[in-house]
């Protein structure tokens, strides 16, 4: 994921997309939405499993180059952000049988 994360932020600067981790932040949220209404629209608002469609892919890729911008913004690697997740996850499923934090 390091490779992709370099190449987004190359993208980002090339084409002046480079945004404070705030905003970049609220545009992350805002792509979530975006596949939030694909996903409602393809299970008839939960009426159904979701059809799989291209508009779906599409907002997902733009979910994963808004969060991979917003790690680069961070100075974060987005990677071991993964592993470190993950690691927690696998702690957590141990202890208690699933990966809830329990809060």
């Amino acid at each position: 994921m390091r490779e992709e994360q370099r190449i987004a932020a190359e993208f980002a600067r090339a084409h002046e997309l480079t945004m404070d981790p705030q905003v970049r932040f609220l545009d992350l949220s805002s792509e979530l939405g975006e596949l939030s209404k694909e996903l409602l629209k393809a299970s008839d608002y939960g009426k159904q499993s979701p059809v799989v469609t291209e508009e779906m892919e599409e907002e997902l890729g733009d979910c994963i180059f808004s969060l991979l911008c917003l790690c680069d913004s961070l100075q974060l690697d987005g990677e071991n952000a993964l592993h470190i997740a993950l690691e927690k996850y696998r702690k957590r499923f141990a202890e208690k049988g699933g990966i809830g934090s329990g809060r």
